[in-house]
């Protein structure tokens, strides 16, 4: 006599495919989203402090006043990148800041500190630079 098996009362669960890592922003993809915020005004200047360096919260707090990548319509998007890298742990980056029709350039350079953190150091846009004090 044949003994079968009893039907099995719930369906088996299908296997899970192996999760993916999370893919993790560079940092100069991740800074130029962050700068981009702070001189749109999508975000406040202050949201930048454990993200800098030096001058750099000086100089972005002096051009965010202005308010230069501020649009009417169109929200001003990254469409850019490139870096150069002139030591390890130090990076130069631009960006190209499209809204619209129009086109901007970002530069700026972060420097890798020693709890492995970057942090901006310097931010320009195109155009006159902001003159330097002694006290800077």
């Amino acid at each position: 006599m044949r003994r079968t098996a009893p039907a099995p009362t719930t369906p088996p669960v299908p296997a899970r495919p192996p999760r993916l890592p999370v893919p993790q922003l560079r940092p100069t993809d991740r800074f130029a989203e962050l700068l981009l915020n702070v001189l749109s005004g999508r975000r406040p200047v202050h949201s930048m402090l454990r993200h800098t360096a030096g001058r750099a919260y000086d100089e972005l707090a002096h051009l965010a006043e202005r308010g230069p990548l501020r649009t009417r319509g169109t929200l001003p998007v990254v469409r850019d990148i490139g870096y150069f890298e002139p030591r390890p742990g130090a990076l130069e980056v631009f960006a190209r800041i499209g809204a619209g029709d129009q086109l901007r350039a970002m530069a700026f350079r972060l420097e890798r500190g020693g709890d492995l953190r970057w942090r901006c150091t310097a931010v320009e846009l195109g155009g006159p630079r902001r003159p330097q004090t002694n006290d800077d």
